[in-house]
């Protein structure tokens, strides 16, 4: 046999090489995006320590807790809406601020403050009368199994901003 036959590429290994690499081109093609879907939200930037207003003068804060609503923009994947958040806020005798994220820590329901005559001065959930103290602790011997998130806050020219709310230990 000549040199120039061995060298030489067939019809078949042609059609093999071909079909593989245009196969192997369009399953790239097809996966790219579903990689791409998977992991891009992971490596999306986390948007800590965004603080919002709470739209609260500091000098109208009571030490009686009180009902504020705020809004935060809020980003799930690429889903961006505005989401309405409420917190409890008051001063303690010290004059320090405290705000509670009003979600009980039994099944996620929403607390109020002096809302059960039967509970004065306390937060009551009505899902499953869980109580917790002024301080956001819960009452032993009720469903609830923590103590209310507390808000991260700041004052800023003198109104009250509220950042993420963090969960605190079991009491």
């Amino acid at each position: 046999m000549s040199e120039d036959k061995k060298n030489q590429v067939s019809r078949r290994q042609f059609l093999n090489y071909t079909l593989t690499g245009v196969g192997g081109f369009m399953a790239a093609g097809m996966l790219a995006p579903m990689v791409r879907f998977a992991i891009d939200p992971v490596l999306q930037p986390e948007a800590e320590g965004e603080f919002v207003s709470a739209d609260i003068a500091v000098e109208d804060i009571t030490t009686e807790p009180q009902k504020v609503t705020f809004k935060v923009d809020q980003v799930d994947a690429w889903y961006e809406s505005t989401v309405e958040k409420t917190a409890f806020v008051y001063k303690k005798e010290d004059g320090s601020i405290v705000a509670f994220d009003p979600t009980c820590t039994h099944l996620g329901c929403v607390v109020g403050w002096n809302t059960n005559d039967d509970y004065p001065q306390h937060f009551y959930c009505p899902c499953h009368d869980g109580l917790y103290t002024k301080d956001g602790v819960n009452v032993p011997n009720t469903p609830p199994t923590a103590p209310l998130s507390v808000y991260e806050h700041k004052i800023q020219n003198g109104i009250l901003y509220l950042g993420k709310a963090i969960p605190r230990e079991e009491a």
